[in-house]
């Protein structure tokens, strides 16, 4: 009897301790919002394969990016730190990288939660968008691609989705082209005008001269700007595999298919093995775009068919994962890098952009619509599905609760931000490991967020806030998103205080009649805030204009004609595969 005691209690010890090793599977949306997946509240957008993923795990309702753009909020996913450590996030307006030709990037000495499983045996891969960078020096160093960050497989695209990527789409230069193109020329045009006005009525005599270098002028600015127009796509919008470009210009004709083949590929060749796989789709950034099953099938246009386009292929994940009979082995994340981008409107007038709920803001900003996003765990037998839990968690938690998973210790000669979520999932502690977040603005601090260990409020301090234009709108419509300096701000003194727990709409802030303890609460998130710089060390600015510049010799082209960059060696493999 003594024995069977003893063997039954071993048999309950082992079922409680979780499996040793697990697999993981990390899906990435880009630009989703958290007002869009059904479990958190859509009525009319299906996602049937999302809500199965929630309905299996743990749905996290006040799950945060680290920062509200795609760039500085990968970083910090990949690396458990907030961007500004790893120089990742910018002190201008453009706050991501915008060619492939860039030599910014996330700098080796970062090491990322791939890194580190790489070295415990792990096979790894990241299929879809990277965005974090490519080369240095050399078109061939790859200093900042997936493959020198412990990446051992490649497949995706190395920057971002962007409309100029796709014919017929619309740039997202305009502002651009307009301030390094028609102004000039309208000042040119009004020069000439007026030299040839003074010049017929005899007042100024003008060289001739002069009038044909004015005109060489705005013809080499015409000239630059259809060339810009004419070799962008080709230049910035390819696909690799490894360091190989397999398709430029990159073809939207089934690319999510595309990208999603070889995910279940990865996962049935490492069925034996352990293995991490990151899918970080390019839905659903703009440019949008679905496969003929999907398209016009949404009632939300080409957004909703490129998000439904996005849960099929969630579900066929989790569907080789059921085959292979390894989802019981395997914790399966799902998350969006930041909130809806709500300014993406068209010349239509048709909504390009996402829904963030009741939240305020989008992407690009820290009101909550910008940084609340979904956050979904399943790991069947180790975290009970059907949960639900309001405390505050970063997408920077993944790193630690990875390295942790997969018995590898966490590097000690930095600081890491994240915190191991296991003990929050398996209901081992009631309460976030995070008393205070830093929401960053780019690289400005721009909002402090406090969960006191003693209380259910969550305080969240705004320093400066954008300016919404037009005045009462949602969002940034002016400029296409919020910038985080100068005249597009308001500062606040004091800061702007709310209480996210009673008013997540972030309508009503409060004041020191409305709130008594209102300079008390002010001062502490002040301490937190002033003990985090502190914390903060210089490092190059990898998001400089001189790193986000397009340079020649770091640009990729697939064909021995330059910038012609014309190939497709999928369609080429399809051939010989057949």
């Amino acid at each position: 009897m003594g024995r069977l005691l003893l063997l039954l209690l071993c048999v309950c010890q082992a079922q409680s301790q979780p499996a040793s090793r697990p697999n993981f599977v990390l899906l990435m949306a880009d630009d989703l919002g958290i007002g869009d997946p059904g479990c958190y509240g859509n009525k009319t957008l299906r996602t049937p394969n999302i809500d199965r993923l929630a309905q299996g795990g743990v749905k996290l309702t006040q799950h945060l990016a680290a920062s509200p753009l795609c760039t500085p909020s990968r970083a910090a996913f990949m690396t458990g730190r907030y961007p500004i450590r790893s120089g990742m996030a910018s002190w201008s307006r453009i706050g991501v990288f915008l060619f492939t030709a860039s030599s910014g990037g996330l700098p080796a000495s970062e090491i990322t939660f791939a890194r580190l499983l790489k070295n415990q045996g792990y096979s790894t891969a990241l299929i879809g968008k990277w965005h974090l960078g490519m080369s240095c020096d050399s078109k061939s160093d790859f200093c900042h691609h997936p493959l020198s960050h412990g990446f051992d497989y490649f497949y995706g695209l190395t920057v971002t989705n962007l409309r100029d990527c796709k014919p017929g789409s619309g740039s997202v230069f305009t502002q651009g082209f307009w301030l390094l193109v028609f102004i000039p020329l309208q000042i040119i045009g009004v020069a000439l005008l007026t030299l040839a006005v003074l010049n017929c009525m005899g007042l100024l005599c003008v060289p001739h001269a002069i009038f044909l270098c004015l005109l060489l002028l705005a013809a080499a600015i015409l000239g630059l700007l259809v060339c810009f127009l004419h070799y962008f796509r080709p230049l910035n919008c390819f696909l690799m595999r490894n360091h190989e470009v397999t398709q430029q210009p990159m073809s939207y004709d089934n690319l999510t298919q595309r990208l999603t083949a070889e995910a279940v590929q990865f996962i049935q060749r490492n069925a034996e093995t352990s293995f991490l796989l990151v899918l970080s789709y390019l839905h659903v950034h703009t440019a949008l775009f679905s496969s003929k099953d999907f398209t016009g099938k949404s009632q939300h246009g080409a957004y909703g068919d490129a998000a439904e386009e996005m849960d099929w292929s969630v579900g066929q994940v989790l569907n080789v994962l059921d085959d292979m009979k390894l989802a019981n082995n395997t914790l399966v994340y799902f998350s969006s890098d930041h909130g809806a981008h709500v300014e993406e409107v068209t010349a239509k007038g048709e909504c390009h952009g996402g829904s963030n709920g009741i939240y305020k803001g989008g992407k690009a900003n820290n009101w909550e619509g910008g940084i609340r996003v979904p956050g979904i765990l399943r790991w069947p037998g180790v975290i009970q599905a059907g949960q639900e839990t309001d405390e505050p968690t970063s997408n920077m938690d993944i790193f630690p609760t990875v390295a942790k998973l997969a018995s590898s210790p966490l590097p000690e000669d930095r600081i890491i931000d994240g915190r191991d979520l296991m003990p929050l999932l398996q209901g081992r502690s009631q309460r976030s490991d995070h008393e205070f977040l830093f929401h960053y603005c780019n690289s400005y601090l721009n909002a402090v967020r406090w969960h006191p260990r003693n209380s259910t409020s969550i305080w969240k301090a705004f320093f400066f806030t954008p300016k919404f234009s037009p005045e009462g709108s949602n969002g940034c419509f002016s400029t296409h998103v919020c910038y985080c300096y100068g005249h597009f701000i308001t500062h606040h003194h004091p800061p702007l205080l709310f209480d996210i727990s009673k008013d997540p709409r972030e309508r009503n802030p409060l004041t020191p009649e409305t709130e008594p303890r209102f300079h008390e609460i002010l001062q502490v998130m002040q301490d937190a805030a002033d003990g985090h710089a502190k914390t903060l060390t210089a490092v190059p600015d990898q998001l400089s204009m001189g790193n986000l510049l397009w340079k020649p010799w770091l640009q990729l082209c697939c064909s021995s004609l330059r910038l012609s960059c014309q190939c497709d060696k999928e369609k080429q493999d399809k051939r010989v595969s057949h």
